[in-house]
């Protein structure tokens, strides 16, 4: 496996790891700036090939934020291992994921965002949004990057398949054939209205864990999606959460 690294937006970075049991992308975002930071981790055993990849952009021990879309393996499996490896570094994270359980994971504090806090980086401002049960995780936030209208989307949109950089087309058939294949989001009354607070952000690029970039009319394919899961949930029985 490897991992590339490309520039989807002006110093905002797409780390990519094909990973072929999985059939699918796992990426992290490195947002650069005087204080950069990464969203996703990424899975342990993909540490040295990202760390690696981040490293061709800036020194690791640069490295001044770390942050995910809500706890799992693929979002922050190595977050101890990019604390190690980053002295400065600080996990910031939802006020309720830090409370229930990245207190007690992470091996130093992190620092707790309440919705709608920013994150000044200098240089490059990222906004928090909680997003809880949306895609899925009690403790589900994504971050939007206001200087370059960048959506960080965890796992919103998701996409089998080894994907390209960057696209300009619409991201919502192939989050569909995922939803069909995994079943991986929570149906639930709030989940449109969630997705449509986050199209009132007019994002320009939309930057996936699992799957491409997307830029162009971020606001047009959010209001899609969330239309979507708005006919999935009212001609479906209650099945969870994925």
């Amino acid at each position: 496996m490897e991992t590339v690294i490309d520039e989807i937006a002006p110093d905002i970075y797409r780390m990519s790891t094909y990973v072929p049991d999985a059939g699918m992308t796992f990426n992290q975002i490195l947002v650069n700036a005087e204080e950069p930071l990464l969203f996703h981790c990424g899975m342990r055993a993909l540490f040295p090939n990202t760390s690696q990849a981040l490293g061709r952009v800036v020194p690791i021990e640069r490295l001044r934020w770390i942050s995910f879309g809500h706890v799992e393996a693929d979002e922050c499996g190595a977050l101890n291992q990019w604390l190690a490896a980053a002295p400065r570094a600080e996990v910031a994270f939802g006020a309720l994921g830090c409370a229930v359980s990245v207190n007690d994971l992470a091996d130093r504090p992190p620092r707790p965002l309440a919705d709608g806090e920013v994150l000044d980086l200098g240089g490059k401002s990222l906004r928090y949004l909680a997003t809880p049960h949306v895609p899925h995780g009690w403790d589900a936030g994504i971050f939007f990057e206001e200087t370059t209208s960048t959506l960080l989307c965890g796992d919103l949109f998701t996409a089998t398949g080894e994907a390209a950089p960057l696209s300009w087309d619409s991201p919502l058939a192939a989050a569909g054939s995922a939803e069909d294949l995994f079943g991986y989001s929570c149906l639930a009354p709030s989940t449109p209205e969630v997705i449509g607070r986050l199209a009132a952000l007019e994002p320009s690029t939309l930057a996936l864990m699992h799957g491409s970039a997307h830029t162009g009319d971020g606001s047009a394919w959010l209001r899609e999606l969330a239309a979507a899961y708005e006919h999935r949930i009212a001609n479906s029985s209650p099945a969870g959460c994925g």
